[in-house]
């Protein structure tokens, strides 16, 4: 009777065991694939703002003679993002984050350009897409967090070093241009 009672108590401790393993495993791909979607709505709205960049590029020309190599890095960037991990999502920020001040700074200098209905139309799409990239970059951080929470506290960690769960890389833009654009025509 008492072997039938340690039996029965190790089948228990062992169903509950897995019934945590599954549940904590399950989490993590949860927290994964949920990064990964965000990812994604990032990727996306990086290429909208790089086609507005474009346009905005367009209407610029007219005005004055931009630079033909600023075009140029836009398409690469664009055709870069879609492939783009959480790293490589940081460095194309960075650079059109860049291309975009100088853009402002030449808009800020033609008045004509500034009241143009289309400049106009654009900035004000570039600002509503700069703030979905800002809500999903939160939302991006702080399911990377989480999942980085759980790779390195007991007892998840067991299991993130069971299933090979490696920890998610921070996005980390910077939110405002750190020193004016410089020009050159």
């Amino acid at each position: 009777m008492l072997e039938l009672i340690g039996i029965a108590v190790l089948i228990i401790v062992l169903v509950v065991l897995a019934g945590w393993f599954v549940s904590i495993y399950n989490r993590f791909f949860s927290l994964k694939n949920s990064g990964e979607a965000t990812l994604g709505q990032i990727r996306v709205a990086m290429k909208k703002r790089l086609d507005m960049i474009t346009q905005l590029l367009g209407s610029v020309k007219s005005y004055a003679a931009f630079e033909k190599e600023t075009l140029v890095k836009v398409t690469e960037m664009r055709g870069s993002v879609g492939s783009a991990g959480a790293g490589d999502l940081n460095e194309v920020e960075a650079a059109s984050r860049s291309i975009l001040g100088r853009l402002l700074a030449v808009v800020e200098s033609y008045p004509d350009l500034k009241t143009s209905t289309t400049v106009k139309e654009l900035m004000a799409s570039i600002r509503e897409v700069e703030a979905e990239i800002a809500r999903q970059r939160y939302t991006y951080n702080n399911i990377a967090q989480q999942l980085n929470t759980m790779t390195e506290t007991i007892p998840s960690n067991i299991v993130a070093g069971l299933i090979g769960m490696q920890k998610m890389e921070y996005l980390q833009f910077s939110e405002e241009i750190e020193k004016p654009p410089e020009i050159a025509f």
